[in-house]
């Protein structure tokens, strides 16, 4: 819910959003979903937007519910509430937030400057907000006289224009409306000047057209519950505004030092009387930086310690237009608005008016396209320090340039006139609309079928106002025409500008039109002649001051299938000063009936008949107060020559926004007023009429002819008129007058048959068949022509669907290959393009009869409604079939209703698509049975995927979001049991998810529907359970989470960590003593201390090796035991091994040892520890000095082998000893020598 949070002390706010939960709650009803409301979770959020004062109060009466009845409070309960708790706090003598409310959207004032900065903590118990009482209003402000108000003060028009604007200025008044309590920017209710039409009261008109001086107020915003503690108080001055002066204002580049590439174009005010820098919050949402909320306490020339919510910011930085050098902002606050003009913009131009300043032209850019969104304050000395200064004479502007560039204080003009000036504005935008773009297509193709139900209608707080204002004020004149108001969005008619002046210039250049073309003056002079002549139009009397008149401007458009008949349209959207007149009308709920199921119904029965109510917006009638605000100009006679004439519409006219749902209204209206006494007209008009033409069908002759005698009388009570009748049948239209029935329209071509459009659909009348002649005008053959006659194709009913879907696959490709609007088509692509024009042309062989059934088709005593669904990799869509069946057995099937779409860009598997097409079944079917007024025995659903099947009939399985939202949307809207499999080649919709062409729709069983359908007895055979596919992606993958709970000792892993025995005991002995009574401890720690040290450790080892054991306590170990064998026992907590030695001398823990286990850390550093303290014996003595220390180590012999094993002093000391190798021998000793000859 986007409502805002409302204030503490904001009384009117609280009557608003009572008014919006009593608009939700009447039309809760008529509104599905509005129901969610009671809900208390919706009630939740609605009380997140509430005061916390009021929500403590509704707490208690929701306690009190909650005791009485058991249920939590509905909406009703709620809105009774709220509106009670607003009625009391807008009390205007019991409520105190009345007299402590101060209007919140009173703007501060145009130019605020800080001036002193001090920082305070304090709470928000502590915070007032500030109060205004209200003061009596006085008749006159000047000479306090009861008899007349101060526009008509005798004393305040004898002064000067200077004197007015001191005293408006001076008692706070608007310039607009010389009233208080608002400022003028803001009036609703501005006079309007008797002498020159501007927007100012009479008294304040000037020749000199002085723009006049106001004066600023500050206004204080609200705080806020969520902001910060800290509260700064910011001391500021305020200013007048003058236009004919300039400031210090520079262009300047900001960015964030995080971000420093991304910078943001603004203008900066030097102000050197504010102690503190202000940024717009416009500005920070650029440059994505961290604020944190705080309040200041704002004081300026018209409000002192006004508390604000605002956002402190650090890390920002600016730099000069042209300069690289970058000066760092340590501290800003966010503003929503800095008050300043752009007219204070110091530009090139300002520098040319004054000779000693015309050197700086060059360095003065001229204005640029941004707001002023930094105010740096003497926080920042670097960015406001003068490097140069020029000054000039008395009175005479002067240049500075600091860090950030050159500006200009003073004056702008030296030939300006102070008393006053004159100024005019010439301003032209045009705007050129951009082409659609490729996304815009695709997405316009492959876009689903709208999602919400048919029976979802969403009407507005609006459109309950505007029928609400429509059923109050309608009446009835004695000519019989029904007069309504125009209705406004505001409770009063609003107080638009005088606009003639741009009536004026439409006005001109509709004469030039009308000069230089003949036929159109002619046929324009008659329109506007007729209309004034019949009373649609009157001359406008003459207003009186303060009276609001709006001009229409018009002109003359035709209709493309009458190009000899012109109609004049106002145009009601023509803005004057930024507003129109439809900006301020009410456009009402939509009123019109859908036309599918005007057409739909239209298809009932045997004779059908068409009509159309003449003129239909010019029959009701608009009050005389409204006509002012629809004034037009014309020349009298249709002279061109004279000075044109005043004239006001008295009737809804074309164009305006409120028109069509004021038609339909009042159309509606009198239906229901006359219900009783035409029960048959009353239907037809408030159900089968689609704007102005109306289309029904009856069984007989004879009932057409009574039910259009009924329709024009009932007319004829409402001063409409009814006429173009046609039908089928000739018969029906003898009881009307010539002149009433419709001149029938002779085709192109050879065949003679005279037909008539029913909505846009081409109805040949002799047949009674819908037919389709697109006649084309020459389009390139590029993706512009071809996206032009794709769209030219009319087929609401769907009946060409397959066809259309072909161009469609075309036109979707072509935007997948990025071809241009105006390329030509490729070469591969043209040929496809050429054979579906040529489709167009046979289009006209199509033929669907009007009726569902024949005409001798009788006494139907079976109706069956089937939907068929279908998708492929290029489709998808949905065609439903009506199935007549009579008393004599006989059986006929008609095409009701098809709907074909590409499929989408995006990969999608074929079993989405096949379930998206049975989505839109199941719409259909929502559709036709409120649409077709007609009792449906049976519904059948048919589709040809088995997994669609599996997903609809599936409880137990949960599917991903795409496909369980639709599933329930399915299941929502039909049964489970109603959906059966049909084959691929007995599927009609087949045809719609891959196309046809124009030749195969009557050569298939598209339009007649499967032949099954035919036969006389339609056995339905039992679905055959559908299991899902194994594997199915689709379907949710479940999860089972098993938790295993262990008990983990954290303190043995930390003593693991440790590679001493001794430290160990060392660390928990001084640990202990943490949780020891005694104070003070010896520096070292104590033999005993290291005892118990050790025997908790020990003990901790056990518990973890051995918890079964220790579980046991002291009771007989069971056999299978590791431990048994020890026969342990019970010593001071801790498990020791028995034995027989008892009577022995021994110390008790060498009798009886405590056992360890082999596999604990704590284990190996014992018996480390040991092995050190023999000097690294061997295995023998280290493990004899282990036990007579009292540790009996399971398998200790091993782990005692194993530590010497990897003991490294032992293995330096026992290693064997090192052998020293021998030399080579000499060689003397290896080679052989000579034998002894001597």
């Amino acid at each position: 819910m986007r409502w805002p949070k409302i204030n503490t002390n904001d009384p009117l706010a609280l009557q608003e959003f009572a008014d919006f939960l009593q608009g939700c709650t009447e039309v809760m009803p008529h509104v599905k979903g509005l129901a969610i409301l009671n809900d208390c979770e919706e009630n939740h959020k609605l009380l997140r937007k509430l005061p916390e004062w009021i929500v403590r109060k509704w707490s208690r009466v929701v306690v009190e519910k909650l005791d009485t009845s058991g249920s939590y409070p509905d909406l009703a309960c709620f809105t009774n509430f709220q509106s009670k708790e607003a009625r009391i706090a807008c009390n205007p003598i019991a409520s105190p937030l009345l007299m402590n409310f101060r209007a919140t959207n009173e703007r501060s004032p145009k130019r605020a400057k800080a001036l002193n900065t001090n920082t305070q903590t304090k709470s928000f118990a502590q915070e007032k907000q500030e109060t205004n009482g209200s003061k009596p209003k006085s008749p006159c402000f000047m000479c306090k006289s009861e008899d007349h108000n101060i526009t008509k003060c005798p004393t305040f028009a004898a002064k000067s224009i200077e004197d007015k604007k001191a005293f408006i200025c001076e008692n706070r008044l608007c310039f607009g409306f010389l009233r208080k309590g608002h400022m003028t920017k803001d009036c609703k209710r501005r006079h309007t000047c008797s002498i020159c039409s501007c927007r100012h009261p009479t008294c304040l008109h000037d020749d000199r057209k002085q723009r006049p001086v106001e004066a600023t107020t500050n206004s204080s915003t609200s705080t806020e519950n969520h902001a910060s503690l800290e509260t700064h108080n910011v001391v500021s001055h305020a200013s007048t505004q003058r236009s004919s002066a300039t400031s210090s204002i520079v262009p300047v580049l900001v960015s964030s030092i995080q971000e420093p590439h991304r910078e943001v174009l603004t203008y900066a005010i030097l102000d050197t009387q504010s102690d503190s820098t202000f940024v717009l919050e416009d500005v920070l949402d650029k440059l994505n930086v961290d604020a944190q909320p705080v309040k200041l306490k704002l004081s300026t020339m018209t409000a002192i310690d006004t508390i604000i919510s605002s956002k402190n910011v650090r890390g920002l930085q600016v730099r000069g237009l042209h300069s690289k050098d970058h000066i760092q902002l340590q501290q800003a606050y966010s503003r929503d608005f800095i008050p300043v003009d752009k007219s204070y913009v110091p530009t090139n131009e300002t520098a040319l008016l004054w000779p000693h300043l015309r050197h700086l032209a060059d360095k003065l850019p001229l204005l640029l396209d941004c707001d002023v969104g930094l105010l740096i304050g003497y926080d920042c000395p670097a960015a406001l320090t003068p490097l140069e200064v020029i000054i000039g004479d008395k009175n005479q502007p002067f240049a500075q340039r600091s860090k950030l560039g050159w500006s200009i204080i003073g004056s702008s003009n030296p030939h300006l006139d102070r008393q006053g000036s004159q100024s005019f504005v010439h301003r032209l935008t045009v705007k050129e609309l951009p082409i659609p773009s490729t996304t815009d297509v695709l997405k316009a193709l492959e876009s689903d079928f709208t999602e919400r139900t048919y029976e979802d209608k969403y009407v507005s707080q609006n459109d309950v106002h505007f029928i609400q204002f429509l059923s109050d004020n309608i009446t009835q004149k004695k000519d019989g025409h029904y007069e309504m108001p125009l209705p406004f969005k505001g409770n009063s008619p609003p107080n638009l500008p005088n606009n003639k002046k741009l009536a004026t210039v439409r006005l001109q250049c509709l004469k030039k039109k009308l000069k230089t073309n003949k036929k159109y003056y002619d046929q324009y002079k008659t329109f506007m002649e007729e209309t004034i002549s019949k009373g649609d139009a009157e001359p406008a009397p003459t207003t009186f001051a303060g009276e609001t008149e709006w001009y229409l401007p018009h002109h003359g458009i035709y209709h493309p299938r009458k190009p000899d008949k012109l109609r004049v349209v106002f145009d009601c959207s023509a803005k004057f000063h930024g507003v129109s007149l439809n900006d301020t009308l009410l456009t009402g709920p939509d009123l019109i009936n859908p036309m599918v199921g005007v057409l739909c119904r239209f298809r009932k029965e045997a004779v059908a008949i068409i009509c159309d109510i003449e003129r239909m917006f010019y029959q009701f009638s608009v009050t005389p107060e409204s006509r002012n605000y629809l004034k037009f100009l014309w020349w009298g006679g249709g002279d061109l020559e004279k000075e044109p004439q005043e004239y006001r519409m008295a009737v809804h006219l074309f164009g305006a926004a409120s028109s069509p749902g004021c038609a339909n209204f009042g159309l509606k209206h009198l239906a229901r007023q006359h219900k009783a006494t035409y029960p048959l007209a009353s239907t037809f008009i408030e159900k089968n009429f689609y704007v102005d033409d109306g289309l029904v069908s009856v069984p007989s002759v004879e009932e057409a002819k009574k039910l259009i005698t009924e329709s024009q009388e009932l007319c004829k009570r409402g001063g409409l008129r009814l006429h173009k009748f046609n039908s089928n049948e000739e018969a029906a239209l003898a009881c009307l007058d010539p002149s009433e029935r419709a001149a029938t329209i002779e085709p192109l071509g050879l065949d003679p048959t005279p037909s008539e459009r029913a909505l846009g659909i081409q109805w040949s009348i002799k047949t009674d068949t819908f037919s389709f002649n697109s006649s084309l005008k020459d389009q390139p053959s590029t993706r512009r022509g071809c996206l032009s006659v794709i769209a030219s194709l009319y087929d609401p009913l769907g009946f060409i669907a397959p066809f259309s879907l072909t161009g469609k696959r075309i036109l979707q490709e072509l935007c997948h290959r990025g071809i241009g609007w105006d390329d030509p088509l490729p070469e591969d692509m043209r040929p496809r393009w050429e054979e579906w024009i040529n489709g167009l042309q046979r289009l006209k062989e199509v033929s669907i009869p009007r009726c569902y059934h024949r005409y001798d088709f009788h006494n139907i005593v079976r109706v069956e409604l089937h939907h068929f669904s279908d998708a492929s990799c290029v489709g998808y869509g949905a065609c439903s079939y009506l199935r007549l069946k009579n008393d004599k057995d006989e059986v006929h099937c008609s095409l009701v209703l098809a709907k074909a779409r590409v499929a989408p860009s995006k990969v999608t598997s074929i079993p989405r698509l096949e379930l998206a097409a049975a989505v839109v079944s199941t719409k259909v079917s929502v559709m036709l049975k409120g649409e077709l007024d007609i009792k449906i025995d049976e519904e059948v659903f048919w589709t040809d995927s088995k997994v669609v099947l599996g997903y609809i009939n599936n409880d137990a399985r949960r599917f991903h979001i795409f496909v369980a939202n639709r599933v329930q949307m399915i299941r929502d809207n039909s049964d489970p049991i109603q959906w059966h499999y049909v084959d691929t080649a007995e599927n009609p919709a087949d045809h719609a998810s891959r196309g046809l062409s124009a030749s195969d729709l009557h050569s298939t069983n598209w339009l007649r529907g499967p032949k099954f359908l035919w036969e006389s007895n339609l056995l339905l055979a039992p679905n055959a359970p559908s299991e899902l596919l194994v594997g199915d992606p689709e379907v949710k993958t479940i999860q089972v989470f098993a938790t295993e709970v262990k008990n983990y000792n954290d303190i043995l892993s930390h003593l693991c960590q440790f590679s001493s025995w001794t430290k160990i005991l060392k660390v928990v002995a001084r640990i202990k003593r943490l949780g020891s009574k005694q104070r003070q401890h010896s520096e070292y720690v104590t033999v005993k201390e290291i005892e118990k040290a050790a025997d908790e450790v020990i003990k901790i080892v056990q518990q973890q090796a051995f918890p079964e054991e220790m579980l046991q306590g002291k009771k007989d170990l069971p056999n299978s035991s590791s431990l048994f064998r020890l026969d342990p026992i019970w010593s001071e907590g801790l498990l020791c091994v028995g034995g027989r030695l008892n009577q022995s001398s021994l110390c008790h823990k060498v009798k009886h040892p405590v056992i360890l286990p082999n596999s604990s850390h704590i284990s190996k550093l014992i018996v480390s520890h040991f092995h050190a303290k023999t000097c690294h014996q061997r295995r023998g003595q280290t493990l004899m000095e282990l036990r007579a220390n009292g540790f009996w180590v399971i398998g200790g012999s091993k782990l005692v082998a194993k530590v010497i094993h990897t003991c490294v002093l032992c293995r330096k000391l026992r290693r064997p000893t090192e052998r020293q190798q021998m030399a080579e021998l000499p060689t003397e000793r290896v080679e052989a020598s000579a034998e002894d000859t001597a």
